[in-house]
């Protein structure tokens, strides 16, 4: 939680001095949207991270068992997962990320922050030096990453893509048992292995949905817009 704090201090000190303005400039306000929209968010992912742990299980013909044991335990999951999440949030979708927007435009700075996001994870996976993992990671995590920073700026605020953030790791983590906190809520039994190379769905093709997600279905704030001077061009699809 210090880190949180020390993180959130360097925040306004970012804002502040480049933009003059406060934490509220991330968007947490008003209250009751912005919860809105953090719900939605978590939803959104949490049911694709459940879309593909079902595929797994139909796929390797295994099966889901409920642990009981973790159901009191899920709330101190849920708040490891917020802090972790929290914290890579006002990191790579918060002041920084602000302040590039503002002063470069949005198409560069969503470029560095998906980019900054994905080699991140060749450290956080302990994976680096390992060419075929690290370009994995760095794809799927890269437009995860791209997916979350067009979501904070076509909605003005970090609560969006914290949702989405989220979303999955609380159910990859805690719901399915798939993180470093080990056995969750739901634990999966018997059932043949299956190739690694379908962990490319989770990895690359959920991306890619919420990708399409925030492109083509999250409106983008017109009214007052703090970055409507900045507009950013996002890839089309032809029909």
């Amino acid at each position: 939680m210090i880190g949180i704090i020390i993180i959130l201090a360097v925040s306004w000190l970012i804002l502040y001095v480049f933009e003059r303005r406060s934490l509220l400039a991330l968007g947490f306000l008003p209250v009751l949207i912005r919860a809105g929209q953090f719900l939605m968010g978590f939803l959104i992912t949490g049911l694709l991270c459940a879309g593909v742990q079902y595929m797994e299980v139909l796929i390797s013909s295994a099966e889901w068992k409920i642990n009981i044991a973790a159901f009191p335990m899920l709330l101190e999951m849920f708040w490891w997962d917020f802090r972790s999440v929290l914290t890579e949030e006002l990191v790579f979708r918060g002041a920084i990320l602000f302040v590039l927007i503002r002063k470069f435009g949005a198409s560069g700075a969503l470029l560095l922050s998906a980019i900054a996001f994905g080699v991140y994870h060749w450290f956080s996976f302990g994976i680096f030096g390992n060419f075929m993992p690290m370009l994995v990671i760095f794809i799927g995590t890269g437009l995860m990453g791209y997916a979350w920073a067009l979501a904070f700026y076509k909605t003005e605020s970090i609560i969006m893509p914290l949702g989405l953030h989220l979303g999955w790791n609380f159910f990859y983590n805690s719901i399915f048992s798939n993180g470093p906190l080990g056995e969750g809520l739901i634990l999966t039994e018997g059932g043949q292995a299956i190739s690694d190379w379908y962990s490319l769905i989770g990895l690359l093709l959920v991306p890619v949905i919420v990708l399409l997600i925030v492109i083509y279905w999250m409106p983008k704030v017109q009214d007052n817009s703090i970055f409507s001077d900045r507009e950013v061009s996002v890839p089309k699809i032809q029909q």
